[in-house]
């Protein structure tokens, strides 16, 4: 904006008032979300007074018709007046994303940022001064456990877990494809979650194994509540940081890296380099006839940049990527700020997380900016 403002925004600054007013907007959709108004939108299959939401949701008529009305201004619902009355509509894209209903619902995301990212914002000036995350003054639990305050309670569990699920339904199937995955016979996921990023490497790679590593409690909680009929996904219990990995020929780290501390992305980074089998050169291809992973590789036989064919393991990242020029995205440089405010962690650029890698052993890296919420970083030993 600081770059390009025009003489009517410094007239009268829209933008920021924009920028001001967002907590608000937020706040409106997450509100609508926890008294099921989406819900009963979609399910009524038909236009609702004020009244009538009211009624069925158990609010104050004159709260819920201010409440509509904004989800009005905010093109989110849909209004027609007949005989003085309004009557409230869904529009799709409420439909298909904020209605629990839904395959693609955001819902649940909806309902952690609202009842556990909200109240942390709150204390974003300390965490700013502090240069920590805010769990102790926002829940009361040890501000160095961090997952301690993300799973304190099986509800809050399956709230994390619901967020997660729903991300990877949104953007799973970009980063499943931002490579080609196929020469990579057995994946496992690590801190894979609900399994939704699982479901869309086993749906585009499906002669590859795919298997799902996170802790005790987080595995049983989904084979519970998020296991599908003739899952493609296997499960198994056990701690990356504490105990060994299964063997795999690529390991994923999806929103893995940002949650920690540099000297602890290493100490894991390492153990998967350790755990990866080496690479081997195949020979050359031309990249419009490949149809494997293909990484750029400086060969001293070889006297330009060429692509070769590479097979061992390796390792994905999947974070929200930061732009060298510090320029952006802001989503990922908000995300940067929650993981201040939540965690220990932080974003970084692709030099950031090829700086890392390199560290550890990883030197043939490849970036993919998807340009939806998160990119994708493949590593191969």
């Amino acid at each position: 904006m600081a770059e390009h403002l025009s003489q009517s925004e410094l007239d009268y600054p829209f933008k920021l008032l924009e920028y001001f007013n967002g907590f608000r907007v937020s706040k409106v959709i997450f509100s609508a979300c926890e008294l099921g108004v989406f819900d009963l939108l979609l399910k009524a299959q038909e236009p609702l007074s004020a009244q009538h939401v009211a009624l069925e949701l158990s609010t104050s008529e004159d709260g819920m018709e201010r409440l509509l009305d904004a989800l009005v201004g905010m093109e989110i619902l849909e209004v027609e007046t007949t005989d003085g009355t309004a009557l409230y509509s869904s529009s799709d894209v409420a439909n298909l994303y904020l209605a629990k209903g839904s395959g693609k619902s955001l819902h649940d995301m909806i309902i952690y940022q609202s009842q556990t990212i909200y109240p942390l914002w709150n204390n974003l000036v300390d965490a700013v001064r502090e240069g920590k995350n805010q769990n102790e003054k926002t829940f009361g639990l040890p501000p160095e456990d961090i997952f301690q305050a993300v799973y304190r309670s099986e509800e809050e569990m399956l709230k994390f877990m619901g967020l997660m699920n729903s991300s990877w339904i949104l953007d799973g199937h970009d980063i499943a494809t931002a490579f080609n995955l196929s020469c990579f016979q057995k994946i496992v996921d690590l801190g894979g979650c609900t399994g939704a990023l699982a479901r869309e490497m086993a749906k585009a790679y499906p002669s590859s194994s795919v298997t799902v590593f996170d802790l005790p409690p987080v595995v049983e909680t989904a084979q519970k509540h998020f296991c599908q009929e003739d899952d493609a996904v296997l499960f198994q219990s056990g701690d990356f940081f504490s105990g060994d990995v299964p063997p795999a020929d690529l390991y994923v780290l999806a929103r893995i890296i940002h949650d920690w501390p540099e000297e602890k992305c290493l100490m894991l980074l390492k153990k998967l380099y350790d755990a990866c089998k080496p690479g081997e050169f195949k020979g050359t291809v031309h990249p419009k006839n490949a149809r494997f992973t293909l990484l750029r590789f400086r060969a001293q036989s070889l006297c330009s940049w060429c692509v070769v064919l590479l097979t061992g393991g390796g390792v994905l990242l999947v974070e929200a990527m930061l732009f060298e020029n510090r320029r952006g995205p802001v989503t990922a440089q908000i995300f940067s700020l929650n993981m201040l405010v939540q965690m220990e962690g932080r974003e970084r650029p692709p030099s950031g997380y090829t700086s890392i890698l390199n560290k550890v052993g990883f030197h043939n890296v490849q970036v993919c900016r998807t340009g939806k919420s998160y990119d994708a970083i493949l590593a191969v030993r």
